[in-house]
Order: C-alpha cells, then structure tokens, then sequence
C-alpha cells in the first residue's frame, strides 16, 4: 500500500496496489453471464458519486433524512454508547456527510475513509481534514468490497467501523454476512460497528424512492455504463438504456436494471459482446430488513446486538454492534 503525503500535516492518502485486470475480468463475467449484471459499486465514479449525492435530498428518497436525523437526534446517546476516542474506520465514505453529525462529540483520534472512487475520495477527505485539523485523516483508496485492510500505521487502540446508509442491502445475504464478518476480523476483539439498516415498509414508499422525479437515480443508474466503457474500453451506448427499480415483495429487496432498448455487438480484447433488444442488465439489490432479521445476521457474522434507535416514523434504523 502506498501512501501520498500531503501538506497537511492531519491528512495521509493512502492507496492499495489494485490489480489492475481485476474490474476487467469482473465486468466481463457480469456482462456474459446469460442474465448479465453489473455489481453495484461500480456506480461509484466520480460523476456517480455526484449523482448519489444528490438523490440523497430528493423528497422521494427518505433513508439520508430518516438516517440524519437519527444520528442528531441521538448524537449523545451513540456517543455514550461507543466511547469517545476510537479510531474511526468509514469502508465506502462518500461525501463524508453523515460522519460530520459524530465527529464534533465522538472525538476519534483518527478518522480513516475508505473508497474506491480516488479522485472524488481525495478531495472530499482533504476538505475533512481541512475543516478538522485536530483530526488525523488517513484515507484509503480501496476496493473495501474485495479486501477490508487498513494500513499498519492507523491506530489499533479501539477501532469502530461507522457503515451508514444501508448499503449492508446491496449485498446478498450470505455476501452481507461474510462483508460483516471482515468488519469484524477488521476492528478486532474490542472493536465494534455502527451500521444504518433500512426497514421493510409500504411498496409505495420504496418504489418511490428509487424512481425520483427528477431523475437524478436513473441518471446514476444509466452512468454505471460509461464507467463500464472507461474499464473496459468499449463504446456501448449509455443513450439505449432506460432504468427500470421496483421492489420484490418476496425477496424484501429493491431490484435495479438497466433495460437496452437496442442490440449492440462489440468486442473487448478480442472477446465477443452482445447485448440485445429488451434484454435486462441488473444493477442492485437493495435489501431491506427488520430489527430482528438484520441482529441475527449480524450474530452470525460474529457481532452482538448492544443498541439500536430508529427514526419518528421507523423508516431506517441505526445498530451498534459490538465484536463478540
């Protein structure tokens, strides 16, 4: 792992040695699979991280507002119940939004974003350690999904993983519990986890909240093809899909494709790639869960249930687990 030195003296830019091949292979088995998929943190360019953002505010999207306020509501409280001066470890950080509501009271002696998104990860944890300066920032440029290592120099003193958002939903349930399990062997004996967890609710609501409006989710839906192109160095046409979200009852899940309205023929380093008419390429899942279903599979992933608060309305819920 290699680490870039800023002139900050609290922020470190850290970055795995990516095998570089990797996203190639992984993409090609989705994209022939005879029902092709995209796995999901592949939406996460730069511009895909843009979109995101701004889905988190529509008025149909309701888990940023549910889980936000639950984190300011119940601010001291969480406090109380992790302890103040751990090191903080964010896999998948984002904007770093949701981690500002912690930092003021938490009082982490180093905060350490994960994301495989460089140049959207550099600027966002510069701009943290910036308005942070008693903070010591370690960012990690990484495919958390593929491997949860931190560098040796990050504090091993009591280490908390801080998941919001409940991307734990875009895992299927035996990759959910094994991604929980790497979380665990990651924060150690005395470590812990505060992860947000969205719950099972009206089909409405749900089916809503991935179909806004304004079409910031289908435009982030359809960008996963052009950092499809920039991997693979192909040309398929973003402009001939359309974006279809819906939720399965049955699964307790949202289900994300993307549906070609065109055949394309192209070929990738001398390998055939056809995508027909009609033909669908799933995207997501986002899971939902309740209290019980969520703690259990945490249990088996090697974690206790110590606390959990939910919003007015018992949309979204926040757990802290401890390692067990």
């Amino acid at each position: 792992m290699s680490i870039q030195q800023n002139i900050l003296n609290n922020f470190k830019f850290h970055e795995s040695d990516l095998d570089l091949t990797e996203p190639k292979k992984e993409l090609m088995v989705g994209l022939k699979n005879n029902k092709k998929y995209i796995p999901a943190k592949y939406f996460y360019d730069e511009r895909g991280s843009n979109l995101f953002d701004k889905i988190t505010v529509t008025p149909e999207y309701y888990p940023t507002r549910a889980e936000k306020s639950i984190l300011s509501k119940q601010t001291e409280d969480i406090v109380n119940t992790i302890g103040k001066g751990c090191t903080l470890i964010e896999p998948g950080s984002g904007s770093s939004e949701k981690v500002r509501l912690l930092l003021d009271r938490l009082l982490p002696t180093c905060y350490v974003p994960m994301d495989i998104s460089r140049d959207y990860l550099y600027k966002v944890s510069q701009q943290l350690a910036l308005e942070y300066p008693a903070l010591q920032v370690d960012a990690v440029c990484s495919d958390y999904t593929a491997e949860m290592a931190v560098p040796d120099s990050i504090p091993r003193h009591k280490r908390v993983a801080f998941y919001p958002g409940s991307t734990i939903g875009n895992f299927k349930p035996e990759d959910a519990k094994d991604f929980l399990s790497q979380i665990r062997n990651m924060v150690g004996d005395d470590g812990g986890l505060l992860i947000g967890v969205d719950l099972e609710k009206d089909k409405q609501i749900l089916d809503a909240a991935y179909n806004d409006a304004e079409g910031y989710t289908e435009a982030f839906n359809i960008n996963i093809i052009n950092n499809v192109n920039s991997h693979l160095g192909t040309t398929i046409d973003s402009s001939l899909f359309t974006h279809h979200a819906h939720y399965n009852q049955e699964k307790s899940r949202i289900e994300m494709h993307l549906v070609s309205t065109a055949s394309q023929q192209l070929v990738v380093a001398n390998d055939q790639l056809e995508i027909v008419d009609g033909e669908r390429i799933h995207t997501e899942n986002s899971y939902k869960f309740t209290v019980d279903s969520f703690q259990k599979l945490a249990n088996g992933a090697g974690f206790s249930a110590a606390k959990v608060w939910t919003d007015d309305d018992e949309l979204f819920s926040v757990h802290y687990l401890k390692a067990s």
